[in-house]
């Protein structure tokens, strides 16, 4: 009670005052002996981000852009906005629109960050985002009050709308704008854009509306009409390429070149799906061991660029044998029928892209290039357009039949039988000559390339291109027509059309060919025709342009009988009468129409 007794208002709490002195030594009530004083309990350290233990962050958030330098393949919205700003011309509203994983949300909240940049030296928006602002950290944690992101996904309805945007007209809390991120907007309801729409004709001027999508067809044209549109590119192929080696190399990963540039052309131009591919292929083999492209061909499905190639050029070629039976091998090792048949449409792409701007162009190894280069070069424009509608209509087939394997073979059966048959334009004319119009068999050597370049004249039964049985003979050229005629059966489309538009010949003997050359003939025409007979032939030609005297051309012999018909056909009574019955008429076109001989009627039929 004498205890209790001491406690007066006046007097200390008991846990104010002093703690008794102890003896270290003594132990407490539960036994132990209490910790020296001078021992504080130990700190865990955290382990740095990455090691074992710690939450792994994917490649694609991990390195996500943080200024506008960062973002690639997007320059000219960069420097478009940062002229915008630098005049003070800024937009009330964005619209950003692009394919997915090319930074829409990105750059919408690099955006956010840009309206509301403040540093103690910077107090308007700016671009330069290098220097951590005051409103920076808040804004890329998602936790600033005057930047709003949300996903129109998920507040579709006109009600959440009209919530929205009652806190419109007031003004921001800290920073300079009061900024709306709305992404996928494409997916608001109709009703919602019209409650939107409202807004953004008189907006407040401490309001910024920033949208996104990847569906611009869907957003209503009120509503583009009243924002700044940014159409993000797709990232180039090569472009991704060094993106993805510098990645690799910071996260100590060792890639091929090769593999990296399956990954960039799996992308498609999206960055995030590349760095998720990326995160895929790190991990597919053992720490510091190189990720090889064919490792990266296994983990994507793909099969071997270069079999395929090679499928390719049997196809040009005519090789129904061979393009089967490389198939069959692309099948053994579990190659998809439609993925291979969409190799076959790349590759007719490529060659026809080289042929118009040369190998340089396509975004493949050197080696793959110069084949699907020469595939180009020896075949016309007229043929690789057939072969890319053909193989569009084989790979729906393919995709769409019960058994995809057989629907590629057949697919592939009809493109060989195709390769060598002639354009519309080559079989009529070869047609009107007489000559047999060429086509292609089973297994028909013919030169890779296929139809189309060479017309009639390209026939392997063309007289210039007989060999004897067995013996691979040279041809023998005996006119200016014959050396027209190898001309288009080693389907040199460059040659044939300099030599028909610009070669005047003045005499022709075997070995030598004198010609008048036509104005605007390259200057390097006589070398080529040299370099080409030399080749096909075996023997020294010699070729030269002399000053004049030389006949017409084939283009202007062309020509002149197309205008010598033409007034032949307005000589016609009829034609005149129609022509003077009608003021004005013209006559556009002369078209052959081709009538069957009439078969001879036999004996009996006669007597009968």
């Amino acid at each position: 009670m004498a205890d209790h007794d001491d406690l007066s208002p006046d007097s200390a709490p008991p846990w104010d005052e002093a703690p008794a002195e102890r003896d270290e030594n003594t132990a407490d009530i539960f036994g132990d002996a209490p910790a020296p004083a001078a021992e504080a309990r130990p700190v865990v350290e955290t382990p740095p981000e990455g090691e074992k233990g710690d939450a792994y962050t994917v490649l694609a958030r991990k390195y996500r852009p943080r200024t506008f330098e960062d973002l690639i393949g997007q320059e000219a919205m960069v420097r478009t906005l940062a002229n915008a700003f630098s005049t003070g011309r800024i937009a009330h509203a964005f619209m950003l629109t692009g394919v997915r994983g090319v930074g829409k949300t990105t750059t919408a909240r690099l955006l956010a960050r840009a309206l509301n940049y403040e540093t103690d030296t910077v107090k308007g928006p700016s671009v330069d985002l290098t220097t951590e602002g005051y409103h920076c950290r808040s804004i890329i944690e998602g936790r600033h009050m005057d930047v709003l992101e949300l996903d129109a996904a998920s507040r579709t309805k006109v009600d959440e709308m009209r919530e929205l945007l009652d806190g419109v007209r007031y003004a921001p809390v800290e920073a300079r704008y009061k900024v709306y991120i709305i992404d996928e907007v494409h997916m608001l309801s109709t009703a919602a854009f019209n409650a939107l729409l409202k807004t953004l004709e008189e907006p407040p001027p401490h309001a910024k509306f920033i949208f996104a999508t990847t569906e611009i067809r869907k957003v209503p044209v009120t509503i583009l009409s009243r924002c700044q549109r940014f159409d993000l590119r797709r990232v180039e192929p090569d472009v991704l390429v060094k993106h993805f080696d510098r990645i690799s190399a910071k996260e100590g990963a060792r890639i091929e070149m090769d593999a990296l540039a399956l990954i960039a052309r799996a992308a498609e131009g999206s960055v995030r799906d590349g760095l998720s591919l990326l995160d895929q292929a790190i991990v597919q083999t053992e720490r510091g061991q190189t990720v090889t492209s064919t490792v990266v061909r296994d983990m994507l499905g793909l099969a071997d660029r270069s079999q395929t190639i090679a499928l390719y050029e049997h196809v040009m070629a005519g090789k129904t044998k061979d393009a089967l039976e490389g198939f069959r091998a692309l099948w053994g090792f579990g190659a998809d029928p439609a993925v291979v048949m969409l190799d076959v449409l790349d590759h007719c792409h490529a060659s026809a892209v080289s042929k118009a701007l040369g190998p340089d162009a396509l975004s493949m190894p050197k080696e793959q290039a110069a084949r699907l280069a020469a595939i180009g070069a020896h075949t016309s424009a007229g043929t690789l357009s057939r072969l890319w509608q053909m193989l569009l209509k084989a790979h729906d087939e393919v995709r769409r039949a019960p058994d995809a394997m057989a629907a590629a073979e057949m697919a592939l059966i009809r493109l060989c039988y195709a390769a060598d048959l002639p354009g519309p334009e080559e079989a009529l004319k070869a047609l009107r000559d007489g000559a047999p119009v060429g086509g292609g068999g089973p297994g028909g050597g013919v030169a890779i390339g296929g139809g189309g370049a060479g017309g009639a004249t390209a026939s392997a039964q063309s007289p210039v291109m007989m060999a004897a049985p067995g013996a691979q003979a040279m041809p023998v050229l005996a006119s200016f027509d014959d050396v027209m005629a190898l001309i288009a059966a080693k389907r040199d489309i460059g040659l044939r059309l300099d030599v028909e538009q610009y070669v005047r010949p003045i005499n022709f003997r075997p070995g030598a060919i004198t010609f008048e050359a036509a104005p605007g003939a390259p200057g390097n025409l006589a070398g080529r025709l040299v370099r080409f007979l030399k080749e096909h032939t075996g023997q020294p030609w010699l070729v030269a342009a002399e000053g004049g005297g030389g006949a017409e051309s084939l283009m202007e012999r062309q020509k002149r009988e197309e205008r010598e018909a033409l007034e032949a056909i307005k000589q016609d009574p009829f034609v005149a009468s129609v022509l003077s019955a009608f003021p004005g008429a013209e006559i556009v076109e002369i078209r052959k129409i081709l009538t069957p001989e009439t078969a001879p009627l036999e004996p009996d039929e006669e007597e009968g």
